[in-house]
């Protein structure tokens, strides 16, 4: 009997989903259950469906998110931990037409990156910045970040952060909405195919609104972190439900005026 090839069988108009072609055939090497995976396929997804692949421009600096260049097929720039809003600035001046976006987690664009952020938002940046907040330092040893919610283990807080000496979570994303410089501002997650649709919608206004050129579209993405937690997939979903979206909610702070 004749080998039979899968294609002739599978029939394009039967495909429910495909991995869209802006993501690389690299294997992801994220842990299971972390959300940067599902949010690295909603951006590519977002880039192949507005066609402006060979014009979209990523900034990925230090930790996690870095890894980014290696699975989504744009042209992308590494910066130095923190400086994923400085270096957008000067690409996005310099190329004006370039959907530009910076990728970015939690210790980075809420530690070391704070002036980077703050001012890129303040002086209202004509770029995307995505957000990951896992509430934890993920690559190098599961650290205390500045999300970290009050009471919460890491490696650094062994007993749980105490706002006495460690201070309070920074809710970044209310403090930037503040700033006139930001356009569009929200929080999203990626736990739950309802989620992903809603965060997929966020980033597609985001990299729409660079159109516009009124300013920073700003998109937090609540995530978990299994290894930084300890804890299974499953586990953390359950985590994160129960304790980083009551601190930080869902849904959009900054809408633009219409």
């Amino acid at each position: 009997m004749a080998d039979i090839d899968i294609k002739d069988i599978v029939k394009e108009e039967n495909i429910v989903y495909k991995k869209t072609k802006v993501l690389t055939d690299k294997v992801m090497h994220y842990c299971p259950g972390c959300g940067h995976s599902t949010t690295h396929r909603i951006i590519a997804e977002v880039i192949e469906e507005m066609g402006i692949q060979d014009k979209t421009i990523g900034i990925a600096p230090v930790g996690c998110s870095v890894f980014m260049y290696d699975y989504i097929d744009v042209d992308t720039q590494e910066a130095a931990h923190g400086r994923a809003p400085a270096l957008a600035t000067a690409i996005k001046r310099l190329l004006p037409d370039r959907f530009v976006f910076t990728y970015q987690g939690d210790g980075d664009l809420a530690a070391i990156g704070t002036a980077e952020t703050i001012h890129a938002c303040n002086r209202g940046e004509n770029i995307t910045m995505i957000f990951i907040n896992n509430g934890i330092y993920g690559m190098t040893g599961g650290q205390m970040a500045p999300t970290s919610l009050e009471g919460m283990r890491t490696s650094t807080t062994p007993y749980g952060r105490d706002p006495g000496l460690m201070g309070h979570p920074i809710k970044m994303t209310e403090l930037v909405a503040q700033l006139p410089g930001t356009y569009y501002v929200t929080r999203q997650a990626v736990h739950t195919p309802n989620l992903v649709r809603k965060t997929k919608k966020a980033i597609r206004k985001a990299f729409e609104y660079q159109k516009l050129n009124k300013g920073v579209s700003f998109v937090e993405v609540v995530s978990n972190c299994n290894s930084g937690w300890k804890m299974t997939p499953v586990k953390a979903v359950k985590w994160l439900d129960e304790n980083m979206l009551s601190f930080y909610p869902l849904g959009d702070i900054k809408v633009p005026e219409k």
